[in-house]
């Protein structure tokens, strides 16, 4: 077998800035760390006797069968979108849409906080692409000067690490000004934010104005995979063009009847988004040692500069019977380094009283 050692530097690296990433379980403890807000794998609501766990291809195949087309059907009807396409998963969906609808001389513009899935789709892409300073307006439209091409604004809604929402109604505004397309990542807001979780955009009622959404299944629905909701045009675009949707086998019958139940179930959740919004409350009066970031969504980040600070007090959370993971440079900014605490609907005042006293 020829040898690896070539990747021991990278790893060693890795070690020594305290940065090196290690899976592990926390089942045993209160979880404070996934995104089940809603607590609907926490509940085993998806629970089905549904066993057909192939699709036997990719859709333009023989992966395509009738109750993945419903089940598009009932989320573009229920994000009052005009189509919605169902990919693997978050991941696929962005690199999906980012690395094939811009072409090159057209201009992409992000949030420099944006998912690791947001870049590596427009690092695919043959567009020109810049980042704008989190959540500012004024550097947005700065770069947006020297934009050509279709131009496209890509953004979340809810940031899966700072848990803030982008400034929606103030993007839909400049990109009217700049003739430009609206991406929107609705994977934090899916579930937890509007009055049935339909999300940001909806929930500000500016679904018309936007280009194209993404919401993923994998956090509050409690699944897998993702959805691109667009126009018609968009949709057959994406199946022609989009070689994570085209060259992979398509999500199971199992996977689907999921996805269905799951939106069955959670816009029906509304004492549990009153709860979690009642816990955020007790977060954010909470007064602590350490920074906090401001956010009003379940995804709350308790600043602790330098790695092996981090991990420590992490490491002393979690002897305490805690789930709480320490988030780590280069995934964050240096001296950005904190802990990410996700509340959940399943979380108790008393549990988040007795973590908040730890802080």
């Amino acid at each position: 077998m020829p040898s690896d050692d070539f990747l021991l530097n990278k790893l060693l690296q890795r070690k020594e800035n305290d940065s090196f990433r290690e899976l592990r379980t926390g089942r045993e403890l209160i979880d404070f760390c996934s995104n089940d807000y809603l607590g609907i794998v926490q509940n085993n609501l998806l629970a089905n006797n549904e066993e057909v766990h192939g699709s036997t291809g990719s859709r333009l195949l023989s992966g395509n069968y009738p109750l993945i087309c419903e089940a598009e059907t009932r989320i573009a009807n229920f994000h009052q979108a005009k189509a919605a396409l169902i990919f693997n998963s978050g991941y696929d969906a962005n690199t999906g849409i980012l690395s094939c609808v811009p072409q090159k001389g057209d201009t992409i513009i992000y949030d420099a906080l944006s998912h690791a899935s947001i870049r590596d789709g427009i690092r695919l892409s043959f567009a020109q692409s810049y980042s704008f300073a989190h959540n500012n307006t004024e550097d947005l439209k700065k770069k947006l000067q020297h934009a050509s091409g279709n131009i496209f604004i890509v953004t979340e809604s809810v940031f899966s690490m700072d848990g803030d929402f982008c400034p929606l109604k103030e993007w839909v505004e400049v990109a009217k000004q700049f003739d430009a397309h609206l991406i929107i990542d609705e994977a934090h807001a899916t579930g937890i934010v509007g009055e049935k979780g339909e999300g940001l955009v909806q929930s500000l009622r500016l679904q018309d104005e936007i280009f194209c959404r993404i919401h993923t299944f994998g956090k509050a629905c409690g699944c897998h995979g993702a959805v691109i909701l667009g126009s018609t045009t968009l949709k057959d675009y994406l199946i022609n063009f989009s070689r994570s949707f085209i060259y992979t086998t398509a999500l199971p019958p199992v996977a689907v009847h999921s996805i269905i139940k799951s939106y069955e179930i959670f816009p029906g959740m509304k004492k549990q988004r009153e709860h979690l919004k009642q816990l955020i409350r007790i977060f954010n009066d909470a007064e602590l040692h350490f920074e906090k970031l401001a956010s009003l969504t379940p995804v709350q980040s308790v600043l602790i500069s330098g790695n092996e600070n981090v991990k420590r007090k992490a490491a002393e959370l979690q002897q305490e019977g805690f789930d709480v993971r320490p988030i780590l440079y280069p995934t964050v900014p240096k001296e950005k380094e904190r802990l990410r605490i996700v509340l959940h609907a399943f979380n108790t005042e008393d549990q988040l009283r007795s973590l908040l006293s730890r802080l």
